[in-house]
């Protein structure tokens, strides 16, 4: 069932060597297809505008009024490429290398090679879009460090890269919607995908405006709708961030790999109340002039001025003095827990860790700081009402990223022919710990460098039937789609979706996040049917499924996550080993790191639906390392 396509022949040849088999179809021809792509962040709006540009009849759908406000725009710190600008030993191996290596050797060599080889493209096209990229006195293109590197590969526009890429993108969208090669859908949400003789044709939406479910055709649908650390409650998502579009294709047949990978980023501003409800991402770039410590004494609570510099734990510069600060998420994710949980945080309940700009400012001056990181400054003393330069900023770790999601070949098509995913809606590049400033990496390199090539080789390659919305397939999925959604308005329980979505954030936070233990999982496994049960017979929808009604979208993602969060701890629970993210404290070395067991779990964990009251099945995709070598990973 697994079948990965990855080419033959060396690893720095495959990509070649796979676009050069690959069918193509030409230009006359392309018109006479039309492609759906759902999610207009960097991932979707760049295959739009792509495929858009090639000749494509394309339907982007989006549940945001405007492809801006996808997600992609809160991503802050920067992009990796390898183009070596520095001369500081950077390469497209080294790029492969430490990619693998910070995803604890959990992810497939020859996806990672090709996002290496691409990442040098990505920053050209982005260039050539206008993307404001800071530059050097010189007017060369500037760059900094992220987590598990010791070269500087991350190209920024001060903490608002993100968004930058994303308008480079949605311009290029805007052209191509001008152009009249691509429809754009705005406040369109996915509800199912239709399944035709094995493929996908198709979706079925609901309007958000006037709840109007609706079908929509085509001959290939892709899905870059990212990923469902909403399923947390409280993370750095946007909190209209879902799993629906990928978790209904799941039930369609779409295989869902490593689910239980999930990233924690260590850099977040701390949770203030029990009434909040997302978290605040303060970059990871941070982390280049910042330094994280805490008072060296339990329960020191004076002011951080206060604290002499020998009675301070630079404990991150202490544990790993090759790396220092700039370890990957997932190390000094666990390192702030443990010092925390020893009784050494700071702040409100303990649960926080400074990062530090006092030798940075005396190092550098406080206006250079501020030309570099002022946005990032400026929003945490929004947030905080705390002044960065003057004292310390609080930080603690918090949900950021997932590695998991729908299982896809090396040509990103998903185990439904014609279903495509991309970005961090597919599990492809990042293993048990995806790097920083890789997420803006995958998602345009799977947009503008990947589909554009893979996505024609399937319409050249297949005989498809001509189907429209007539069929009744459609009319069946779409008749599903309208009875759940009667079901749930019609329940008229007692509790908010907020108040079982917190529930369920809570559950999954202490039993499947930072740190995981069988017993933990086991009572997650037990709890969850039963919080699924209380949802679907004590929920309380205002208003009706034929309307605008916001707490009926918010419903429906919140059951898709009842659903998801039993996979997430079930794969957690047979993956009996810690990787990454993934920290089973059943498996750790004598010094506290994640300990592998290449024996037994060096594999993608590929689950299929199964229905309602029937068990996955666990599909496994042996993983091989020929280029680099399986080892403990060590950043000291």
């Amino acid at each position: 069932m697994l079948e990965s396509k990855i080419p033959s022949g060396p690893i720095e040849k495959k990509w070649e060597k796979a676009r050069f088999d690959m069918k193509l179809v030409n230009p006359a021809n392309r018109r006479k297809h039309r492609v759906i792509i759902v999610g207009s962040g960097l991932a979707g709006a760049a295959a739009a505008a792509s495929l858009g540009q090639q000749g494509y009849n394309v339907d982007c759908f989006s549940f945001h009024d405007s492809p801006r406000r996808a997600h992609s725009i809160a991503a802050q710190g920067g992009i990796n490429a390898a183009k070596n600008y520095r001369n500081d030993g950077d390469s497209i191996f080294r790029l492969f290398y430490d990619t693998v290596k910070g995803g604890d050797f959990r992810a497939r060599e020859a996806n990672v090679y090709r996002l290496a080889e691409i990442s040098v493209n990505i920053i050209d096209q982005c260039v050539a879009q206008g993307v404001p990229f800071a530059r050097e006195y010189g007017g060369l293109l500037d760059t900094r460090s992220f987590g598990g590197v010791q070269v500087s590969r991350t190209f920024y526009a001060r903490g608002q890269t993100g968004q930058q890429l994303l308008l480079g993108a949605y311009q290029a969208l805007e052209e191509q919607i001008a152009a009249g090669t691509v429809r754009m859908h705005t406040r369109s949400e996915m509800l199912d995908l239709v399944v035709v003789n094995g493929r996908a044709r198709g979706i079925i939406t609901r309007n958000l405006v006037t709840g109007e479910i609706e079908s929509h055709c085509a001959d290939v649908v892709v899905l870059g709708t990212g990923g469902y650390g909403n399923v947390f409650y409280l993370s750095t998502n946007a909190k209209g961030s879902n799993t629906t579009a990928i978790w209904r294709a799941h039930r369609r047949g779409a295989l869902f790999g490593n689910p239980c990978f999930t990233q924690i980023h260590p850099t977040c501003i701390p949770v203030s109340n029990e009434n909040q409800s997302k978290l605040t991402l303060m970059s990871e770039s941070l982390r280049n002039d910042g330094r994280v410590w805490v008072p060296k004494k339990k329960g020191d609570t004076r002011a951080p001025g206060s604290i002499p510099e020998d009675e301070r734990d630079y404990y991150l510069e202490r544990r790993y003095p090759s790396f220092g600060n700039l370890v990957p998420r997932d190390v000094a994710s666990r390192n702030a827990k443990e010092v925390c949980d020893e009784g050494r945080g700071v702040g409100p309940g303990g649960m926080g860790v400074y990062l530090d700009f006092a030798d940075a400012i005396k190092r550098l001056t406080e206006p250079v700081v501020r030309e570099k990181y002022g946005n990032l400054f400026d929003m945490y003393e929004e947030i905080t009402g705390e002044n960065a330069y003057k004292v310390p900023m609080r930080i603690f770790p918090a949900v950021h990223y997932t590695m998991g999601g729908l299982w896809v070949d090396y040509q990103l098509m998903s185990s439904i022919p014609g279903l495509f995913v991309a970005g961090e809606a597919n599990f492809s590049d990042h293993g048990a710990n995806r790097l920083g400033a890789s997420a803006l990496m995958q998602g345009l390199a799977d947009g503008y460098f990947i589909l554009p090539y893979t996505l024609p080789n399937y319409i050249a390659s297949s005989s498809l039937e001509k189907v429209d919305t007539s069929h009744p397939a459609f009319a069946a999925v779409k008749e599903e789609v309208q009875q759940r959604v009667a079901k749930m308005v019609n329940i008229r329980g007692k509790r908010t979706v907020d108040s079982i979505h917190k529930e369920l954030g809570k559950m999954m936070w202490n039993n499947c996040g930072m740190a995981r233990s069988e017993a933990g999982l086991r009572e997650n496994l037990a709890r969850i049917p039963e919080l699924r049960h209380e949802f679907w017979t004590n929920v309380n929808i205002i208003g009706g499924g034929e309307e605008f009604n916001q707490s009926l979208e918010k419903a429906g993602r919140v059951a898709d996550f009842l659903e998801l969060a039993e996979l997430m701890c079930l794969d957690a629970l047979q993956r009996a080993e810690s990787c990454g993210g993934h920290f089973r404290v059943e498996s750790q070395t004598p010094d506290g790191e994640a300990l592998r067991d290449d024996d037994h779990f060096s594999y993608v964990s590929a689950w299929e639906w199964q229905g309602e009251n029937a068990d996955w099945v666990l599909h496994q995709e042996p993983l091989a390392f020929e280029h680099v070598h399986l080892a403990q990973r060590s950043y000291k």
